[in-house]
């Protein structure tokens, strides 16, 4: 497979992805545009560090909403037009704003899995591991 047909199947997996792909919002690495704009880079750096780092620590709430406004609070200034952000920093608050709903949803998750097996010890189900 050449370097083009690679590219192009990446681009349409961050397509599929929802990424909007803007090249101006966009990082190049030797002209080659990534598949994901800057935010949605790192989104996907934030979630996937932020799993591995979530296995290991529990984390606050106060985290998961800091990381998440982070990225709103950019995103919202950009949409006002009140200041255009620069790709750095959509790609940081990406990392933040992906880090944040990794703990939410670990904490949905962890919550819903503790309700089931609280059900099933009530109905005398026990635990299955």
């Amino acid at each position: 497979m050449s370097r083009l047909e690679l590219w192009l199947k990446a681009m349409k997996v961050g397509e599929i992805w929802g990424c909007h792909q803007r090249a101006d919002r966009s990082f190049f690495v030797k002209g080659w545009q990534f598949p994901l704009c800057a935010r949605c880079t790192g989104v996907v750096i934030g979630q996937t560090v932020g799993t591995f780092v979530a296995l290991k620590r529990k984390f606050p709430l106060k985290t998961a909403f800091a990381g998440c406004y982070a990225m709103l609070f950019d995103w919202t200034l950009q949409f006002l037009k009140i200041k255009e952000s620069t790709n750095k920093r959509r790609f940081l608050t990406g990392i933040a704003g992906g880090f944040g709903l990794v703990i939410f949803w670990g904490r949905i998750l962890s919550s819903l899995s503790s309700a089931v097996r609280k059900e099933r010890s009530k109905a005398g189900l026990g635990f299955i591991r």
